[in-house]
C-alpha cells in the first residue's frame, strides 16, 4: 500500500469523519477530502481524483441513499474507481447495486460496527484498493437465510467458510481465522463451488464474485 494513496471520504458525523480520517492517515493513506454529503463528495471527487472513495449511505439531505447513489454515479463514471460503501444496517439490496456496477471489482460493502476492528478494516480497504471485493458477512448471512436449496445443503462449516470467502480472505487466511490447515479450507471451497454449481479458479477475487453472484439471483 504505497503511501501516495489518496481518499475522498464522505461521512455526515463529524465524530465519525474526523476519526476515520486519523486512521486513515495513521495507516499510509491520504486524505485529500473530508465531506459531508453526497453532492460535495461528487464535487471531491471531481476535484481530486481519487484512488478510493469511502462513504457512508445515508447523508443529508434526505438521509436514505445519497451516498449510495453518488457511489452509482462515480461508479459509473469510472468504472475501476476503488469504492467502499459504509452501512449502518444490513441492506443486502444497496450491495447488489453496488456489487453490479462496472465488473463488480474495488467494491468494498461493509457495516460501520466493523470501523471498530481498525485492523480488519484497513485489510478490507486494501483489498479493494488492490482490485478486491469485500461485502460484510453478515450481509451474506442475510442473503443466505432467504436462499432455497443448494445452499441449504451447506455444512455448518462451509457456510463459515463461504462468509469468509465473501469478505475476500484466502484460503491461507481462512485456515488461520479457523484453526484448520489450508488443505481443509480448499476442500471446504471446492465443495461450495460444486454444491453451488459454480467454476473452479485458483483467483480468491473470481471466487468472491462468483459466490455473490450467485446470492444475488432470485430467492
Amino acid at each position: 500500500m504505497s503511501d501516495l494513496t489518496r481518499v475522498v471520504l464522505a461521512e455526515d458525523g463529524v465524530l465519525l469523519r474526523e476519526g476515520l480520517s486519523g486512521v486513515l492517515a495513521r495507516f499510509g493513506f491520504t486524505v485529500a477530502a473530508a465531506v459531508g454529503d453526497g453532492d460535495e463528495l461528487l464535487a471531491a471527487v471531481a476535484a481530486e481524483d481519487p484512488e478510493l472513495v469511502i462513504t457512508d449511505i445515508r447523508m443529508p439531505p434526505s438521509f436514505t441513499d445519497e451516498g449510495l447513489r453518488a457511489a452509482l454515479a462515480l461508479r459509473a463514471a469510472a468504472p475501476s474507481r476503488a469504492v467502499v460503501v459504509l452501512s449502518q444496517y444490513v441492506q443486502p439490496e444497496y450491495a447488489a447495486r453496488l456489487l453490479d456496477s462496472g465488473d463488480g471489482r474495488r467494491i468494498g460493502y461493509l457495516l460501520k460496527d466493523r470501523v471498530v476492528d481498525i485492523a480488519e478494516f484497513v485489510a478490507a480497504l486494501r483489498t479493494v484498493v488492490g482490485g478486491g471485493t469485500v461485502v460484510d458477512p453478515d450481509v451474506v448471512r442475510r442473503l443466505l437465510q432467504h436462499r432455497r436449496d443448494p445452499v441449504s445443503e451447506l455444512s455448518p462449516r462451509e457456510r463459515e467458510v463461504l462468509a469468509l470467502l465473501a469478505e475476500g480472505h484466502s484460503n491461507a487466511a481462512i485456515a488461520r481465522r479457523l484453526t484448520v490447515t489450508e488443505a481443509a479450507v480448499g476442500k471446504h471451497v471446492g465443495n461450495i463451488l460444486a454444491k453451488l454449481g459454480l467454476p473452479q479458479t485458483d483467483d480468491t477475487n473470481r471466487r468472491v464474485l462468483a459466490v455473490l453472484a450467485y446470492l444475488r439471483t432470485t430467492r
